[in-house]
């Protein structure tokens, strides 16, 4: 019973992780734009999102899918090959739409996504995809106590000329 109870979490976690967040971020992103331009800046990373969650959910789906504790992480090993370039498409997808959001903040906070996204797989390649989601962890209690406290009048956008 144990084990069905870690391989269902274990399918969970990646669903939201591998499937769930690249399509998620950019759309949510996207959605608070005021500006059509800056909206349709994001579309091509929607569109990278959607197609790098297709192709996880698939290696997903053929297996095998596995998980390995160590130290400091958790290793999950999926098959989806061309492996860099669908990780690069992922980070592209997740922070590039904050890149090009009209809010400082935003841009700031995509700036900042992209220096941890260096460090972590300086310091772990294997783990990445655990320790990048610990990361995403802490940054969507910084995003809930902006959103909680932070000042709307400081949030207007920028317009795009």
């Amino acid at each position: 019973m144990p084990s069905a109870i870690g391989h269902v979490a274990l399918w969970i976690y990646l669903l939201i992780a591998f499937v769930l967040l690249p399509i998620f971020v950019p759309v949510a992103v996207c959605a608070l734009e005021t500006s059509r331009n800056r909206r349709l800046l994001m579309v091509p990373f929607i569109v990278i999102g959607v197609g790098v969650a297709a192709w996880l959910l698939a290696a997903m789906v053929r297996g095998p899918v596995s998980v390995t504790m160590h130290p400091y992480h958790l290793a999950y090993t999926i098959k989806p090959g061309h492996g860099m370039i669908v990780i690069t498409l992922y980070v592209v997808a997740c922070c590039g739409t904050l890149l090009f959001s009209g809010y400082r903040h935003v841009v700031i906070f995509g700036a900042a996504n992209l220096l941890a996204v260096v460090v972590i797989a300086k310091l772990t390649v294997d783990g990445f995809a655990s320790v990048w989601c610990g990361w995403a962890a802490v940054t969507s209690g910084v995003i809930a106590l902006h959103m909680r406290f932070g000042r709307p009048h400081r949030a207007i956008p920028y317009v795009l000329t």
